[in-house]
Order: structure tokens, then C-alpha cells, then sequence
């Protein structure tokens, strides 16, 4: 019987093998497709007595890998040969050596890239996943199909994620969201970058995208109905001008819809645009850009367009080497439309970035957007001294960034992330330039350094040699290469000062029978609420930490309430208040639970998202405040799971109680005679329901209130909501948060 798994599974494993090289994006020569079979029976040899968790061979992952990058992301044979090898020297006897000897060293570069990636996600002792990302990103700086690969591996484990434990998916798709998805989006590949945001979200809030899953298919046919009915009429019009061309339906990704019913608080049936179509037309690449225009001549004959949502990235392509008209019409019904126009090389580029876009480039001397890119990350990359958590946030910030166009004094035109200011200007130019900028004029006229700009300004900037960055200038950039510039020149003064610091420090612990050790200084940053031992010295050196501070903390250290803040890090013992003993725990009070063992600790609720009894909760273990309490959809809630995943832990309510919490709404609608007496009359009528505070205001037929209420648990939240947006005249309810 197993004789006969085994054979099928060989059966398999060779289909999958063929079906390898039909699928590949770049020719194969038959120099290629030998390098490919070496490389294939080598992986096949390496993990033939290895299963994954799902229980297959193992060696079906390595090929899905090859798979998609040989025809999503399009590398060639070498890309291809390293995705089958990216897991043999981790997993198996052969090393790098081997690699380099069996095959050629560009191949082996790949996989020690790939190596070193592996190598340090498992790595439990690193203190911070974000350290990882950033040893990661490295790789960068060998080649660009490191993380080629990389991306291409992390889709395939987040495809295959369903026999994982449920910490670990979450770990893994928050990971994913926090910066593999911003990866594919900044290198180009928008297809990978869709599907590991949809996957993110399956697994980060699978509530929420089981029930987006479920309205779209609900939908689908009329949606269809409805696309087709403007594909029709389009494709009438544009055979009639003699455009080659196909109109395809493209529907809006689940993570996007989800994004956009967040951002504008609007329900599934609100969010207008959930399809867009997309018109893909033949043309020479001299002819293109016309062609593009009179396509959008042609869409607008039938639907009136928006101005204001129009993109034209063919004039001015994206960083990322992206090219193509976006227009948002209006459609029957009453309904935005979003119609993409692209050529097919256009599209070519959209779906597989990198590869594309170098086989498009056919030797031009212009260095093309992903290179500009990559120099700028490398950049980044030089400056080791940031701490690594605000790295990877400015890092992630600067991939996501839309952009802008705007002008130097000479006319050349510059790209910068949307939201950059005039000092970021300045750092895109050159680093000295932006170091010693003294001001700055927009179109001539004088402004501040933390000026926005927008696209089309035209920028100067006026330098002094004796002008230095100073700290303020952290706020008024958004961009990392000008954060890590003004960074390094204020370490370059703050290490200085530092050292003394640290000496003084020294001298004045062995006055106070404390001799500075590693234990000392991590406390000592955790009483000071600092982040390194760096900031420490800085402010000792500055005589910002004064001598009765260090006394507090000497005689504290003795105290047995430094032995109860040990605990709380390390996470021991449940801790509870003097005031309600274990026996008085029951049904009277709300409860909140940690961890498997449903242990009742001490916690704090966190003032991000504010959670109350029936929301979906997370506990995470903090430096200086104990375990402080985030909804499942907080903001933070991706940063967390995917920096920190080890100081999360489980929690839920497991009993709700008559102790009362404050939730905040926000209620708009039309200005009615009566609405405000109505409005406090079915608030006051809820059983268990207290204003705490109430503020209304109407313009020009407008209504706006906001109103605090102090409820008791999630359900009866819920009902009030209910019952308010049956008020005749009110439009939306939302409960707001504040930090």
C-alpha cells in the first residue's frame, strides 16, 4: 500500500517538475533546463525523508517556490535553480561549498542569502523581529532576487498555512501584512502583493474575511452583469477605432475593500468601486502614450470622469517602474467605475515588476526606478545605529509611500514619497545639501522646513556652512534617507557625550555601593522609561538625570516592589489586587483571561482602541506597564503581532459584569426638528446606559454629535447603536476611538 503512495507521489512530484518549465516566464535554453534538473535532483535527494506538517514530501514545497518564480516573478534559470536549493543547506548535510561546486557561485550567493534569511527568523534569542527584517533586507545589498525568492517562499507557506498552530498563523500573516506585502508593492509585483494581503488578513481577521469572502460571492453576478454591460458598450466603440485591445473585469482585492470600509466607515454595500475593468491594448512603444489618451477620449465619450481621480503614471511611471492610466468614471447606477489603461508591455511590467521592467530595458543607460530604489535602500541600510524597531517603520513608511512629482530650480523633475516636506527635498538631492540647509523656497516664496509639498511645486533650497541639523529636524521629515542623515550627525555629538555620560554614571553607582553591570544598566533604562543604554549615558552626560534620580532608583532596587517589576517582565505568577481575593472572582466582576491556563492577571486596558467586555482581545507584555490589553483590530494590533510576537498573549473576557466603561460615538444626519430630544431620550431609555457627556452642533442642514456613555459590556454597546440609527434623520453611528 505505501509502495503504491509513494509511486503516485513520484508521479506527482515529476508533473509538477514538467510543469516547471512550461510555465517559465523567460526562455529556457538547454543550458537552462540542465541547470534546472541539477538543481531539482539535488533538492529532491536532499529532503527525501522530510514531510511537512500537512504530511506531504517535502520537496513539493521548494517546487511550488520555483513555480512561482518562474511565472509570477519571472526570473530566469539561476532564480529558479536557487528557489528549488533555498532550503537544502538549513534543512540538509550539503552546504554552500557543495552549492558553488555542484552548480556556479552566483547560484550559491543566492542560497547563502536565502541561508542567512532562514537562519535568523528562527533564531528565538533575537530580541526583536524586527532586527530580523532588517538583517534580512541586507541581502539586498548581494541581489535583488534574494528577496525575490524570499517573497515567492512566503506565499507559498501563507497558501499552505491551514495545519499550523493558531499563535503561529497569526505570527506569520501579521509578519506578512507588516512587511512582505510593502516588499512585493515597492518591488512591483502587485499580483503577490494582493494575494499575501488577502491571506494576511484570512488569517489575522478571519471573521472579517470570511464575511467580505461571503458578500462578494453574494454579489458576483450582479456585479458581472453590471461590468460586462460597460464592457460591451466599450468594446463597440474601441473596435470601431481600430484599437486592439481586451477589456478584462478586474475585482478589488478583499484586503482593499476591507481597507477602504475602515477608512472611509462605510459598510460591504457602501464600498461603490469593488470591480474595476481593465483595457490592455497592442501598440508600438512609440505610439503608446497616444494610444493611451485616445482610449481615455473614447471611455469618456460614454462616462462622464472625475477629474480629480484621474492617474496618469505614463507621462510620470511610479519609482516601481509602473505605467498606466487610471480613470474613475461614472457608470449606470450612479456608481464609480475605476478603468486601468495599459499597453501590454505596460502590463507586462505591472504584473511581474523586476524581470519585466529588465527585459523592457534592453540596455538603456537610464537607471531605471527599481535601481534609484534600491540605491536609496542601501542608503538605509549603511546607518546601523538606528534602533531596529524605527527602522523598520520608517523603512515600511517609504515602501508604501504614494508619490509625488516636483521640480528643482533648473526644471528637472524629482519623485518624492507623498507627505515629504522641503527639508526631505533637500536630502534627495544630496545629503551635504540637505545637512546644511539653512531655508527653503516653494515657487519662490519662503517657507518652512517642514513645508509639504505637493506635485508640480518647484523647490529651492538656501544653505549656510555653519548650519547643523538639530533634533526638532526628526519631526519635519517623513523620508528614511533624510531621518538617517539628521540621525547619524546627532549620534556623531550624542556618542561623544555618551561616553563621559557613562563614566560619570559609573562613578557616581560605586558611590551608592552599585557597581554598573549589563542587569544594572537594563534596569536602569526600564525606570527612566528609555529605550537603550545609549539614551542612558546621553542623558547622564547631559545632567539630565540627577543624583536624588539614582538615589530613588538604589534604594527601590532593594525594594520589593523591583523584585514584583522582575516578575512582570519574565511574566510569572498571576498577580492580583489586595482588594479582590481569588474566592471574590465570580460572576459580579468583569473578567479578563490570559494565556492557555486562563491565568487572571494584573493588566491595563490600552487607550489605542480602548477594548470593552465582548470585544476580541490580545494581551501584550510591555517594558514598563505591565500587560496592557488591544483589540484584535487595533491599529497597532499587525505591528505588534509581527514585532513582538513573543511578548503576545492570548486573553479573553469570560464573564461580563455590572463595572461600567466608556465608549464614545459619533453620530451625523440631517438637522431635524427634535432629533436632540429624541436622540437623549432612546439613549436615557436603555436599560444599563449613562451619558457621561454630550456635544451636538448643525450647519447648513448638517447634524454632527458626539456622545460618551458609560455601558456596561459589548452586547448592550451594540443594541444602543441599533437603536440610535433607527432615529429618523440619522445617517451613521460609529464608535470612535481616542489615544
Amino acid at each position: 500500500m505505501v509502495e503504491i503512495d509513494i509511486e503516485k507521489e513520484n508521479k506527482a512530484i515529476a508533473r509538477e517538475y514538467k510543469d516547471l518549465l512550461r510555465i517559465s516566464y523567460q526562455t529556457l535554453t538547454p543550458e537552462d533546463k540542465k541547470l534546472i534538473r541539477k538543481a531539482f535532483d539535488v533538492a529532491v535527494d536532499a529532503h527525501q525523508d522530510q514531510r511537512r506538517k500537512s504530511g506531504e514530501a517535502y520537496i513539493f514545497h521548494p517546487i511550488a517556490v520555483a513555480k512561482i518564480v518562474a511565472s509570477q516573478i519571472g526570473l530566469g534559470a539561476t532564480g529558479i535553480a536557487a528557489a528549488l536549493l533555498h532550503d537544502v543547506v538549513e534543512d540538509t548535510d550539503i552546504s554552500i561549498s557543495d552549492i558553488e561546486r555542484l552548480f556556479n557561485p552566483k547560484v550559491a550567493q543566492l542560497v547563502e542569502g536565502l541561508t542567512k534569511i532562514a537562519q535568523v527568523q528562527k533564531d528565538l534569542n533575537v530580541s526583536m523581529q524586527a532586527e530580523n527584517f532588517r538583517k534580512m533586507l541586507f541581502t539586498l545589498n548581494d541581489d535583488v532576487r534574494v528577496i525575490l525568492i524570499k517573497l515567492a517562499d512566503r506565499l507559498h507557506n501563507m497558501q499552505t498555512m491551514e495545519s499550523m498552530a493558531e499563535s503561529k498563523q497569526i505570527k506569520i500573516a501579521s509578519e506578512t501584512l507588516y512587511i512582505y506585502a510593502p516588499l512585493a508593492h515597492r518591488l512591483g509585483l502587485y499580483n503577490i502583493k494582493t494575494e499575501l494581503e488577502d491571506l494576511g488578513l484570512k488569517y489575522t481577521e478571519p471573521t472579517v474575511y470570511n464575511d467580505i469572502v461571503s458578500k462578494i460571492k453574494e454579489t458576483k453576478e450582479e456585479q458581472d452583469e453590471y461590468i460586462k454591460g460597460i464592457s460591451d458598450v466599450l468594446k463597440l466603440s474601441l473596435d470601431t477605432e481600430e484599437i486592439d485591445c481586451i477589456i478584462k473585469g478586474r475585482p478589488k482585492s478583499i484586503y482593499s475593500i476591507r481597507r477602504k470600509m475602515q477608512a472611509q466607515n462605510v459598510s460591504f454595500d457602501e464600498v461603490f468601486d469593488k470591480f474595476a475593468l481593465r483595457i490592455v491594448y497592442k501598440s508600438n512603444p512609440h505610439d503608446e502614450k497616444f494610444a493611451a489618451w485616445k482610449i481615455y477620449s473614447i471611455v469618456t465619450d460614454h462616462y462622464r470622469p472625475s477629474p480629480s481621480r484621474l492617474r496618469d503614471w505614463i507621462s510620470s511611471p511610479k519609482t516601481t517602474g509602473y505605467e498606466a492610466l487610471h480613470i474613475t468614471v461614472m457608470g449606470p447606477k450612479g456608481r464609480w467605475v475605476e478603468i486601468q489603461v495599459r499597453s501590454e508591455r505596460m502590463d507586462e511590467i505591472a504584473e511581474k515588476g523586476y524581470a519585466a521592467h529588465y527585459k523592457y530595458k534592453q540596455g538603456a543607460t537610464e537607471e531605471s526606478g527599481l535601481d534609484v530604489w534600491l540605491n536609496l535602500l542601501k542608503e538605509a541600510l549603511e546607518n546601523q545605529e538606528t534602533n531596529a524597531v524605527d527602522f523598520v517603520e520608517d523603512f515600511k513608511m517609504n515602501l508604501y509611500a504614494k508619490e509625488i512629482f516636483v521640480f528643482t530650480p533648473k526644471g528637472e523633475i524629482k519623485s518624492l514619497p507623498k507627505g515629504a516636506t522641503s527639508l526631505d527635498f533637500a536630502f534627495s538631492i544630496h545629503s551635504e545639501i540637505g545637512v546644511h540647509t539653512r531655508g527653503t523656497r516653494v515657487n519662490g516664496k519662503l517657507v518652512p522646513l517642514n513645508f509639504v509639498l505637493k506635485s508640480g511645486d518647484q523647490i529651492e533650497i538656501i544653505t549656510s556652512t555653519n548650519q547643523k541639523p538639530t533634533s526638532h529636524w526628526l519631526d519635519y521629515v517623513t523620508t528614511a534617507r533624510a531621518k538617517n542623515k539628521i540621525r547619524n550627525v546627532l549620534n556623531e555629538n550624542t556618542k561623544k557625550t555618551a561616553e563621559e555620560g557613562k563614566e560619570i554614571l559609573t562613578r557616581k553607582l560605586r558611590h551608592l555601593k552599585i557597581t554598573l553591570s549589563e542587569n544594572v544598566i537594563n534596569e536602569l533604562v526600564n525606570y527612566f522609561k528609555l529605550k537603550t543604554s545609549l539614551d542612558l549615558y546621553y542623558r547622564v552626560g547631559i545632567g539630565s538625570i540627577e543624583n536624588q534620580q539614582l538615589k530613588e532608583y538604589a534604594s527601590l532596587k532593594s525594594n520589593t516592589l523591583m523584585n514584583f517589576f522582575k516578575n512582570k517582565i519574565k511574566r510569572t505568577p498571576s498577580y492580583y489586587p489586595e482588594q479582590i481575593q481569588k474566592e471574590e472572582i465570580s460572576s459580579n466582576y468583569d473578567m479578563l483571561v490570559f494565556g492557555i491556563d486562563q491565568d487572571k492577571l494584573d493588566y491595563k486596558l490600552s487607550s489605542c482602541c480602548n477594548p470593552i467586555p465582548g470585544d476580541t482581545v490580545f494581551g501584550f507584555v510591555t517594558i514598563n506597564e505591565g500587560i496592557k490589553v488591544h483589540k484584535k483590530d487595533c491599529p497597532n494590533a499587525i505591528s505588534l503581532q509581527s514585532n513582538y510576537a513573543y511578548r503576545i498573549i492570548l486573553a479573553k473576557w469570560i464573564d461580563s459584569s455590572q463595572q461600567d466603561f466608556k465608549a464614545t460615538l459619533e453620530i451625523t444626519g440631517m438637522d431635524t426638528l427634535g432629533l436632540t430630544n429624541e436622540l437623549t431620550k432612546v439613549i436615557s431609555n436603555n436599560m444599563h446606559v449613562n451619558i457621561q457627556s454630550i456635544s451636538l452642533s448643525g450647519e447648513a442642514g448638517i447634524f454632527n454629535g458626539q456622545v460618551a456613555v458609560i455601558v456596561p459590556n459589548n452586547a448592550v454597546l451594540k443594541k444602543l447603536i441599533e437603536n440610535i440609527k433607527k432615529i429618523d434623520g440619522v445617517d451613521k453611528v460609529t464608535r470612535v476611538y481616542k489615544n
